[in-house]
């Protein structure tokens, strides 16, 4: 009886080993594939990997500029203004302002892309590459429409990232952004594209067409990258809504790559102009006008002279498309004309009572962003000075009296000669010892110097020098 209980046991235990093994073997399988696929962006952690390829090419940036405050901190007060009057305004102090943002090098050569807020009004920047190296920094072109910048480093063989395209982006992809948030260098955070097309409205940033995503940005991701799980950038981390948690806005990198190369080439993006007022296209004005249309942008006014009048473009048609992209109201309009540039020819579809057609436009330059000559003054950027001979407009308008002499028309605050005290209508009598009446005589004077510049200065009936050390 034992041994027969023996054998049934046995048989028991083999029936379970059976069972086991497989089922042991198919884990093992499973784990082994899943250790062997962490660079196949759908299983596994691809995480790891793009952190450590894509993070050398990920740059912090940090900037100094020198802003010009009152000595004393309660001059505006008014019960002080009852004693003292504007006479404390009169004493103010340079300090330097501090920022950080984030970058990421686009060419081997050193050109780096960020955002122009990142920069703007900068008197100094240093980039630091995750190696620990820096270099000073110099702007070679800044786009305000987009809040792009390019800037530019002196090396040579500096790790690159690659752009994607940002247009195939699809929402719920998962997103990767890299960058300097609050001064911790090359943090990583990870999230999804929770929305395209957002439009923000916040002080001087307009802006159409941002990438939304829930990857936590904070001040300093600024000018960073937001990479797929390819390792590709498909946008710029740009903007956050700061009461809000996982809303955070990124430029896409397709309007990168329209205005990179006028950056380093010209130093601006020539942006496109059509010349059209819009509104809205409503069932009253459809049926009103008999169209058989029901999305686009209605053409309320014409700019005379404009791209669009040259065109033909006409009060009341409907603008249907561009380059054969819907239009769906007028804010896709002026962001389908916004990421072109002047000199594009561009095939719009026209809706008018009689039918559609196609209309091919010229697209401008848009008002005010040609830099208009100016009318008078000369910038010695070198100096933070803005100078001009003195004419009888000029005399008038500083009260100067008759003589000869260069007028300072301009001051850049916190410049060289911001600090040392050179004011607005102050006239320059001599440079280096050399009169000078002309920006020629004074440029051809500040050539006969070293690093130091001594100029006679004219102000409220005296005479004074000043030394200026470069």
């Amino acid at each position: 009886m034992l041994k027969k209980f023996s054998n049934v046991f046995v048989l028991v235990l083999l029936g379970l080993l059976l069972i086991v093994l497989p089922l042991e073997t198919r884990v093992a399988k499973s784990s082994n594939a899943g250790s062997s696929d962490k660079g196949d962006p759908f299983t596994g952690n691809p995480i790891v990997k793009i952190a450590q390829v894509a993070s050398p090419a990920v740059v912090n940036i940090d900037t100094e500029a020198l802003v010009k405050q009152p000595l004393f901190p309660f001059a505006d007060d008014p019960f002080f203004k009852q004693f003292f009057g504007e006479d404390l305004q009169q004493f103010t102090q340079v300090i330097p302002m501090k920022g950080k943002g984030s970058g990421f090098i686009v060419s081997k050569d050193g050109y780096i892309l960020t955002n122009n807020h990142v920069i703007e009004g900068a008197d100094k920047i240093t980039v630091t590459l995750a190696d620990g190296r820096q270099f000073d920094a110099k702007v070679v072109g800044k786009d305000p429409t987009f809040d792009l910048a390019v800037i530019k480093v002196k090396a040579s063989n500096l790790p690159v990232l690659a752009l994607g395209d940002s247009d195939a982006v699809q929402v719920g992809e998962w997103v990767v952004a890299i960058g300097n948030p609050f001064g911790l260098e090359h943090t990583v955070t990870v999230g999804v594209i929770s929305a395209k097309n957002r439009s923000v409205r916040a002080g001087n940033l307009s802006f159409d067409g941002f990438l939304q995503t829930d990857a936590a940005i904070n001040p300093g991701n600024s000018g960073g990258p937001l990479l797929d799980l390819n390792g590709k950038v498909v946008g710029i981390n740009t903007a956050i809504i700061p009461y809000a948690q996982g809303i955070g806005f990124a430029i896409p990198v397709n309007m990168a790559k329209g205005v990179i190369d006028d950056l380093v080439n010209y130093g601006k993006v020539r942006r496109g102009w059509l010349g059209v007022y819009t509104q809205p296209l409503t069932p009253d004005f459809i049926q009103a006008y008999g169209l058989k249309v029901n999305k686009g942008a209605v053409v309320a006014d014409v700019v005379p002279n404009s791209p669009a009048d040259k065109a033909g473009i006409k009060r009341g048609n409907v603008i249907t498309k561009v380059e054969g992209v819907d239009i769906e109201d007028p804010q896709d309009l002026v962001f389908q004309i916004r990421k072109r540039n002047a000199g594009e020819k561009v095939k719009l579809e026209v809706v008018t009572q009689s039918g559609s057609k196609t209309i091919t436009v010229t697209l401008g330059d848009l008002p005010g962003q040609v830099e208009a000559p100016r009318a008078e003054g000369t910038d010695l950027e070198n100096l933070g000075l803005k100078v001009a001979s003195i004419t009888p407009a000029l005399r008038e308008k500083y009260s100067l009296p008759q003589g000869d002499g260069l007028v300072v028309t301009g001051v850049k605050p916190g410049s060289v000669s911001d600090t040392i005290g050179i004011q607005e209508g102050d006239v320059i009598l001599e440079a280096n010892g050399l009169s000078v009446n002309t920006v020629d005589d004074l440029k051809k004077a500040l050539k006969k110097g070293s690093d130091t510049i001594v100029l006679l200065i004219w102000r409220d009936g005296r005479t004074f020098f000043v030394s200026l050390r470069l």
